[in-house]
């Protein structure tokens, strides 16, 4: 039975009750009001009956005291019809807010499966790839009081907009470049993880649609700009032997491949094929294990390092027996690169876009060298393309009569 509660004189003369006094808004729909004292104040509820099963579900909408009592039946009224249409759409009917969205996400990540890189055993779950989004999450939205206990049916696009100026406006808190600019590149990345894990919501039917991210969490355009440093055949020979024993192999397989430091540094053993000279690329960004068949001279060197090695342990290792990462090899990079003369900006990843430089400047096709490099061929015609001219002009004064 409805009762009258869309005045204020009417909701003051309700005797106060556990039970909420309701109104019917449409078939199955309820807002109701819950008197707690005498003409005082109360609370707002909604009440859907779910037509499929008959069960009923409730959400509180709290008080409203923030507005004048006048206008409390008409935001209340407003939140629930906002709250049916989602459930219409087959939204969740409980409430999840973007903290609960980052975190669903990351135990997606942790119960996929992906191949061991080792032959012969179980696969893993993907706990590299889940660590990795827990951080970006905890540091860049999960610590962000303004959007992490949103609900996500409330989300607009000026709450991400807000969120996204203040990642933009953050600065490095550690290593060598503290205090510094975040790189677009970098707050590029942030993003990607909580836009995955809120469209993750969508595809689960926590939320009905991503009007409120669609275009406020796109990428920022350019943000993976050339890398102009380019070192020489003969540059990182000087760069090899100015480091250290346990670097020089590690950076020899470098200027030997073009492969990500880090994809480089996570190989292990039972992924180089000796009797064919095969390497297989397991961790990377370009997602599924790739095969890479090896020069003769380059197999010799990863057929060395893996000698007397279990098939679990790391291909590349430090002289103290622990894997290389970009935090233990960046001081000793720098170091060989100062010892050798070179330019102070040259790093690891320099190494990687030199040797696609030369492959693509050799003339191998875009795909093969996308393919080897474990990237798009796009991408590598956005940074690369502009060695093709010159190839291309090269060819057309062949043609100079």
């Amino acid at each position: 039975m409805s009762t009258k509660i869309d005045t204020v004189s009417a909701r003051d003369k309700l005797p106060p009750r556990r039970e909420p006094y309701w109104r019917r808004m449409s078939v199955g729909c309820h807002i109701g009001y819950r008197a707690i004292t005498k003409g005082g104040e109360g609370a707002w509820i909604a009440k859907y009956r779910d037509p499929s099963t008959g069960l009923r579900h409730y959400k509180s909408l709290g008080a409203l005291d923030h507005l004048p009592p006048y206008e409390r039946h008409d935001a209340a009224s407003k939140a629930a019809t906002e709250w049916f249409e989602h459930l219409g759409r087959g939204g969740s009917k409980g409430v999840k807010t973007v903290r609960d969205a980052c975190k669903h996400y990351v135990e997606h990540l942790k119960g996929q499966q992906r191949p061991d890189l080792t032959p012969g055993a179980k696969p893993r779950k993907n706990d590299d790839a889940a660590h990795g989004a827990a951080q970006r999450l905890k540091n860049h939205v999960l610590s962000d009081s303004k959007v992490a206990d949103v609900e996500l049916s409330k989300l607009t696009p000026a709450i991400l907009d807000g969120w996204r100026k203040r990642l933009r406006a953050r600065v490095q808190i550690s290593g060598p470049d503290k205090g510094k600019p975040r790189a677009d590149s970098t707050v590029n990345r942030d993003m990607t993880a909580f836009r995955a894990a809120l469209n993750l919501a969508l595809a689960d039917g926590w939320v009905t649609s991503d009007f409120a991210w669609r275009t406020k969490l796109e990428p920022i355009a350019n943000a993976d700009g050339r890398r102009l440093t380019y070192l020489t055949k003969e540059q990182r020979t000087q760069l090899i032997e100015k480091a250290p024993p346990d670097l020089a192999v590690f950076l020899q397989a470098m200027a030997s491949l073009p492969l990500r430091p880090g994809a480089l540094a996570a190989l292990r053993v039972g992924d180089f094929d000796q009797r064919f000279g095969a390497l297989r690329i397991g961790k990377d960004k370009a997602g599924a294990d790739r095969w890479v068949k090896l020069p003769q001279a380059t197999a010799a060197v990863f057929a060395h390092t893996c000698t007397d090695k279990l098939p679990v342990a790391h291909i590349f290792t430090r002289a103290d027996g622990a894997a290389w990462n970009k935090d233990s090899w960046y001081d000793p990079i720098k170091a060989a690169v100062t010892a050798a003369g070179l330019p102070a900006e040259a790093t690891a990843y320099t190494l990687r876009h030199s040797t696609v430089t030369d492959l693509v400047h050799q003339g191998l096709d875009l795909l093969t060298v996308a393919q080897l490099s474990g990237t798009s061929v796009a991408m590598i015609e956005r940074h690369y393309g502009h060695l093709r001219q010159q190839i291309a002009t090269a060819a057309l004064e062949q043609l100079a009569i």
